[in-house]
């Protein structure tokens, strides 16, 4: 699993139309050509059955509250120099309307009328249906600015936190593009697609893949360090009050290495305690079932706290939130034996929710002193395009 990959960067203006036609027929060629030989291999598909695949269009992207796939691939790009005012919205519009015309075929079928070569491509790409792709793309905080264009009032960088050791090649961006599936295969296939659909517009900066380990049907994935990460996430009830507004969210990026080996010399029981979860159930310390209710204020007989002061559940408690939660969608990532780690995203309403959290874990959390975050990024998940509109069409209206 390689955690960065270099890309070229495009140079010029934006390409013409006839570039425009050949550059999205190649794009998905690559998809279809890429699909259609991973989805003959058993060895890249889920052992459980999920659902035959995600749409592309609809009021909210998919990719947030839609079940999770076991890859993902996060992209960041950056506006080219040029393009900026309005000449810039109108160069991203053509971008966004190159993915959405891309995506609403490819996942979708949204062809009229489809030219043989085309409905040669729908049908050669249903490996991607069946390997449940998803893209979810986003605006960092930089664009509107140098767009001119109005912004969510709550995106704006992060600010610093004490114990970051942040990493400029793997942190910021201009645009996010989430990609997640069942097949690591065809997430990078995808990328290099919509990267080329995004001709000399944006230019890529940095790329972070990431992985789930083979999981059983309806249990919890277990991260590097061997506990179960997932458990407290919201229920869909709940993603309506704290993850989504107005069909729209935030996506904090953090790229977090992990003293795996470090971790890994501890006894069970002090990992245990580190955490505030038992390993082989997942359950909360002093309860039995993984799904029990995580009480931090819960006491022995002798007055002492259940869940330690220290432990990681404390810290990311939604009680020191009043209720607040961040819904997580996070990844193991493998660079080799010097870097492995947490490939951390986590979507929610206002991303203040995550500083005040990470700023409590800097103070208190014992497992801080096995991680360290080394990249980061914010940004605003745009709404889903509806029928008959391009994705970003309200932001750049």
């Amino acid at each position: 699993m390689t955690a960065h990959d270099a890309f070229p960067t495009p140079d010029g203006a934006s390409a013409p139309a006839r570039r425009d036609v050949l550059t999205r027929a190649a794009a998905l060629g690559t998809l279809a050509a890429s699909a259609s030989a991973c989805s003959g291999d058993t060895r890249s598909r889920p052992a459980a059955a999920g659902p035959p695949g995600f749409r592309f269009r609809g009021p909210r992207q998919a990719g947030v509250t839609t079940p999770q796939q076991t890859a993902a691939l996060v992209t960041a790009y950056d506006l080219a120099p040029a393009v900026r005012g309005a000449g810039g919205v109108r160069a991203l519009r053509e971008v966004f309307g190159r993915w959405t015309r891309a995506l609403a075929e490819v996942l979708d079928g949204e062809l009229s009328p489809p030219s043989p070569a085309q409905a040669k491509e729908i049908k050669e790409i249903g490996g991607a249906g069946r390997s449940r792709l998803t893209a979810t793309v986003a605006i960092g905080p930089r664009l509107p600015r140098l767009l001119c264009v109005a912004a969510p009032p709550a995106l704006r960088e992060l600010p610093p936190f004490p114990d970051d050791r942040l990493d400029p090649a793997y942190g910021g961006g201009d645009l996010l593009l989430q990609l997640c599936a069942d097949d690591p295969r065809v997430t990078t296939a995808a990328a290099s697609a919509l990267t080329r659909l995004a001709g000399d517009t944006l230019r890529p900066r940095w790329r972070q893949t990431g992985f789930l380990p083979p999981t059983p049907a309806g249990q919890t994935p277990r991260n590097l360090i061997g506990f179960k990460d997932g458990t407290e996430n919201p229920t869909p009830e709940e993603c309506e009050r704290w993850v989504w507004s107005d069909d729209a969210t935030f996506l904090v990026v953090r790229r977090v290495h992990i003293d795996v080996a470090g971790f890994g010399a501890l006894g069970t029981n002090q990992q245990e305690r580190i955490i505030g979860r038992h390993r082989a159930s997942g359950a909360p310390l002093g309860r039995r079932h993984e799904h029990d209710d995580v009480d931090i204020f819960a006491k022995t007989p002798q007055g002492r706290y259940i869940i330690p002061l220290g432990a990681h559940v404390r810290a990311a408690s939604p009680r020191l939130d009043a209720g607040a939660r961040m819904l997580r969608r996070g990844y193991s990532y493998d660079a080799g034996p010097d870097d492995r780690g947490l490939l951390f995203l986590a979507f929610m309403r206002d991303p203040a929710l995550f500083t005040r959290v990470q700023h409590r874990m800097t103070a208190t959390d014992e497992l801080s002193r096995f991680t360290e975050h080394r990249g980061s990024a914010v940004a605003y998940v745009l709404p889903g395009a509806l029928p008959g509109e391009d994705l970003g069409a309200r932001l750049l209206a």
